[in-house]
């Protein structure tokens, strides 16, 4: 699914009354937000979908492939997902429960 199709989506669940390019603003805004958030050191937790959040790596050594010779790799901060287990339920089985019970709704399939 593309970022185009994504706005699509948000835009039919929403209904009339916003069009595609003001969707697309929104989706903007929400993806900014979580860049924002995790450049700052924050993570953001979206109960019933997720948790974005930082995940700091030790450094460590490795072995390079083609000469066989150690190097190292440095420490660094990577972003990562954390499902939740409602979206886990969702995505093993798709005719799972679409919220988390009395959640917040986010939208159609």
């Amino acid at each position: 699914m593309t970022k185009a199709d994504l706005v699509e989506q948000v835009a039919e669940a929403i209904g009339p009354g916003i069009t595609k390019k003001e969707c697309a603003l929104v989706v903007d805004g929400f993806l900014n937000a979580v860049k924002r958030a995790l450049a700052q050191g924050n993570g953001i937790e979206i109960r019933g979908f997720g948790t974005f959040k930082l995940r700091h790596r030790k450094a460590r050594m490795a072995r390079n492939p083609r000469t066989g010779e150690p190097v190292r790799v440095p420490a660094r901060v990577s972003p990562v997902f954390k499902p939740s287990k409602y979206l886990l339920a969702r995505v093993r089985r798709p005719e799972g429960p679409e919220e988390p019970p009395g959640g917040p709704s986010w939208g159609p399939g």
